[in-house]
């Protein structure tokens, strides 16, 4: 979908506690060494703790390593 004014480009990105960035896809994500990924799923969730896999893309693999509750409590 081409970005003008007429028609600009919105894109909805909702941010969740302890989890991924959900964005309204298609997507095209850009790293900081300039590889390209893309998905053209409907709703994509894009990792925010670097423990995927699959990085960019979450594999909920936070989910393992999160604290349970009462964890670390005396």
């Amino acid at each position: 979908m081409p970005n003008t004014p007429e028609r600009p480009r919105r894109v909805r990105v909702r941010v969740q506690r302890d989890g991924p960035l959900l964005i309204e896809g298609p997507v095209e994500v850009v790293d900081e060494s300039g590889r390209v990924s893309v998905s053209d799923r409907f709703l994509v969730a894009v990792c925010t703790c670097r423990r995927s896999r699959m990085y960019p893309w979450c594999d909920t693999s936070h989910r393992r390593h999160a604290k349970r509750r009462g964890e670390g409590t005396a």
